[in-house]
């Protein structure tokens, strides 16, 4: 099979993508509006990009249908700069779903998912309390590409909670926190419990000595 995107139709191309750049993590973003409401939804188009500062990128589309129309969580962003990354492991997954239903007006997706917040450190936007990390972010850009935004943001807290920690790098405790990921577009999710395998990184010298041998 041979798609050339500019021959078809956007949601052919999108349905193609989400489950051959896979697995995705999932940006499962808290904001808040001008007048303080609290809006919690997930995005699996998302990644770090950069570290030293840390950056990360978020894609987020517009609402289906005619007229240029961004979602709550790209507009508040827009409007107060600021957003917090919560984790999604294998005992969120389906409360994180809930908070992708596209509500009225007015709903909190937090109240219906039976979450409870918590205050961030530097950010004014609250993170959620039961998520075993997240992060806090200022925009650094936003970006409008056709019916997508991406969204640039810098990492300035990271909150984890002490179990998920090996203090030793600091490092996370992948195999433990079990945090899932988004595959195709058809309800897929993978985990990562019991998932992990290992092949240690070589240098240069390493590679050498292996071929020798």
């Amino acid at each position: 099979m041979i798609l050339d995107v500019g021959k078809v139709a956007p949601h052919q191309t999108y349905n193609l993508l989400i489950g051959l750049v896979a697995p995705r993590p999932i940006a499962w973003i808290t904001s808040v509006d001008l007048v303080g409401n609290v809006n919690a939804a997930p995005f699996s188009a998302y990644n770090y990009v950069g570290t030293d500062p840390p950056i990360v990128a978020i894609g987020v589309g517009n609402r289906p249908g005619p007229g240029v129309i961004g979602k709550d969580t790209a507009r508040n962003i827009r409007e107060t700069g600021e957003f917090v990354i919560n984790v999604v492991n294998e005992e969120l997954a389906e409360r994180m779903v809930l908070c992708a239903v596209d509500f009225p007006p007015g709903v909190e997706e937090l109240a219906i998912a039976k979450l409870e917040t918590a205050p961030s450190s530097l950010v004014s936007v609250p993170r959620i309390l039961e998520s075993p990390a997240s992060l806090e972010c200022r925009e650094l850009t936003t970006m409008e590409i056709g019916r997508s935004r991406v969204i640039l943001g810098q990492v300035v807290a990271i909150h984890v909670k002490d179990e998920f920690v090996d203090p030793s790098g600091p490092y996370i405790r992948a195999e433990q926190l079990h945090a899932v990921g988004r595959m195709n577009g058809k309800g897929a999710y993978v985990r990562t419990r019991d998932a992990f395998f290992h092949i240690p990184r070589m240098n240069y010298q390493e590679w050498l000595a292996r071929e020798k041998s």
